[in-house]
């Protein structure tokens, strides 16, 4: 399974909260390939199968099950950049 760090927990949870989290049928972000190595992350409802990443009693992150596999020893953290904070993945050691 991914491993979220509570920081970038944290910061799903604010822009979740940001996209309007209580909109109508959504229930937290999921992230999905949307290129060769490249990730993104959408409001979406949570799927059959999906594993699902909660804060605070909220659902942040759904992802779903064959690439929850393929990202086996992924952590997700929060790095700081010029921009502000910036969700990062690295192999977990």
């Amino acid at each position: 399974m991914i491993e979220v760090t509570e920081r970038a927990r944290q910061e799903l949870k604010k822009a979740l909260d940001a996209q309007g989290q209580q909109e109508e049928g959504t229930n937290g972000l999921r992230l999905a390939l949307v290129g060769p190595d490249e990730f993104g992350l959408g409001v979406d409802v949570e799927k059959e199968g999906d594993k699902v990443i909660e804060h605070e009693g909220s659902k942040v992150l759904l992802v779903e099950d064959a690439l929850a596999e393929q990202l086996e020893g992924i952590t997700i953290d929060v790095h700081e950049s010029e921009a502000g904070p910036k969700l990062v993945m690295s192999k977990t050691e």
